[in-house]
């Protein structure tokens, strides 16, 4: 297989750098800066046992790579830019099938992505989606550089078909990414997993705007976003694993080292405010539980005051952590 990082962010750098270290061929795509610095120095990929200068290839449009069988499509971009990446790709052709066969026709595209729109999305264009709960603390902060420094595995990337099932292009993947310092098991029902990573998730607003979500008024907001969380996917019958689940996926094989001089490994909410991104994925995090609970009567004030929020300082370009947490406590309070 050929992997086609669509999206070299922390997580498809972190993904796509390592497939390459363990001598996977692989295609990074990005834009801009980032694309310039791949581009002219390669990847500079920070893991446990130091930095990595990674020779990967790059392009910088779907046009600049000619899709071929066997590709495998990594779908890498936050939430927000899943559906104009779909339209990119969905419709190149490929060389080695049927005369006019396209990507969304014959490629294998995997979503290692937040949220759990993305797969519903890709569905509509590609004929073969795979789900992929990304457990991955990396960071995306400069161009050319990922840093990713979990041990003894990169990230668990729990990963099966969509929606749902394991085949034989999955045990594939899994394997690859095995050989990649990742964890990959396979689960048929992907997508109790990714609405366990959903509930989770909903802490990442918080952080980007206060520069914490586990401390005083922050964490009360963390913790009645997350209950409003809990009461909409039960009233939505939605199954999703359990802490007890999700923690033995992590604990001792994915563990984050504690951070010189005293530095946070925040999340990617929060560094999308850090990088001036001018989007953030609370449509897809916080949004998803709001749009759950007017789909089942479930009031979700909380999630959709965060959503709000966040979605403004990503258009005004603010700063992470500028919100006081105080000052958040009171606006959500206000509209419960």
């Amino acid at each position: 297989m050929r992997y086609i990082i669509v999206g070299a962010g922390a997580v498809g750098g972190a993904i796509g750098g390592r497939l390459h270290e363990a001598g996977h061929d692989v295609v990074l795509v990005a834009r801009g800066a980032h694309y310039e610095a791949l581009r002219t120095d390669g990847l500079r990929l920070t893991t446990s046992t130091g930095t990595l200068a990674l020779p990967v290839p790059v392009v910088d449009s779907p046009q600049a790579v000619t899709l071929r069988r066997g590709d495998v499509l990594v779908l890498a971009v936050k939430a927000q830019h899943t559906e104009a990446a779909l339209r990119e790709w969905a419709a190149r052709p490929v060389t080695g099938e049927r005369h006019g066969a396209t990507a969304g026709e014959t490629i294998p595209l995997v979503c290692a992505q937040n949220g759990v729109e993305n797969e519903r999305l890709a569905l509509r264009r590609f004929g073969r989606v795979y789900g992929m709960c990304v457990v991955l603390p990396a960071a995306h902060l400069s161009a050319g550089t990922v840093v990713a420094r979990c041990a003894p595995y990169t990230g668990a990337l729990v990963l099966g078909r969509y929606p749902a099932g394991i085949d034989a292009t999955a045990r594939g993947l899994a394997a690859d990414l095995e050989s990649a310092h990742m964890l990959a098991p396979l689960a048929p029902e992907v997508m109790r997993w990714k609405y366990a990573k959903l509930l989770a998730n909903l802490a990442q607003t918080v952080e980007a705007l206060c520069g914490s979500a586990a401390e005083g008024a922050a964490a009360q907001v963390t913790e009645w976003a997350r209950t409003e969380g809990t009461a909409v996917l039960k009233a939505a019958g939605l199954d999703r694993a359990s802490p007890a689940e999700m923690a033995e996926l992590r604990n001792g094989k994915v563990e984050a080292p504690a951070q010189p001089d005293g530095q946070q490994a925040l999340g990617s909410s929060w560094q999308s405010l850090a990088r001036k991104a001018g989007s953030i994925e609370a449509d897809h995090i916080n949004g998803e539980i709001a749009l759950l609970g007017r789909m089942y009567g479930v009031p979700t004030p909380v999630n959709e005051t965060l959503t709000r929020l966040a979605n403004t300082a990503a258009l005004e370009g603010r700063e992470p952590g500028e919100l006081d947490a105080d000052r958040l406590r009171e606006l959500v309070a206000a509209a419960r």
